[in-house]
């Protein structure tokens, strides 16, 4: 820090670069001026049976994960019908992690919830229902920050980063159709 008690350019960046790898994780939760965004609705359609794509989404996290995901996800702690899991998003040269619970209702939904990450609430869920040509996967919930306007400027960067993650790999496997 230079005499006039400023940081410098130099230290900032790099206070923002450990940020984002993951060298520094903070999470600003201070409940003040908090402000919920709607995530979703969105919906896919899926040439399969319910019990099928639940099976496909569930499987990473109650069974093994594939070597495949092991970039993307780690299963911490498992339990008959919950997990705490670890996703990683891998942005330009970042890796934002976070840490979820997930519960499964088998075989009609998964829900999400935030435990640590850049937001300070995350709340969402995927409802599967039986259609005639297989099975709806619609996509709901909410994001919250704090800080009035700058937390929602804030969550509208981490909402079009989480809509355009989520639901990934498990769905390209069962054949998705948007």
């Amino acid at each position: 820090v230079p005499e006039s008690g400023r940081p410098t350019c130099w230290s900032s960046r790099c206070c923002l670069r450990a940020h984002r790898s993951g060298l520094l994780n903070l999470t600003l939760d201070i409940g003040i001026g908090r402000r919920l965004r709607p995530l979703g609705p969105s919906t896919w359609q899926i040439e399969a049976p319910r019990e099928v794509v639940f099976e496909v989404i569930s499987a990473p996290y109650l069974g093994r994960t594939p070597r495949a995901l092991e970039h993307k996800l780690e299963v911490l702690e498992r339990g008959q019908d919950m997990v705490l899991a670890e996703h990683f998003t891998h942005a330009s040269r970042f890796v934002t992690t976070t840490v979820e619970t997930v519960r499964f209702e088998r075989p009609s939904a998964v829900h999400f919830r935030l435990v640590r990450g850049l937001v300070p609430h995350v709340m969402e869920s995927f409802l599967l229902s039986e259609t005639e040509t297989g099975t709806e996967l619609e996509s709901r919930g909410e994001l919250g920050t704090d800080l009035w306007g700058l937390g929602q400027w804030r969550s509208s960067r981490a909402a079009g980063k989480r809509q355009c993650a989520t639901p990934s790999t498990p769905l390209r496997r069962a054949g998705h159709k948007r």
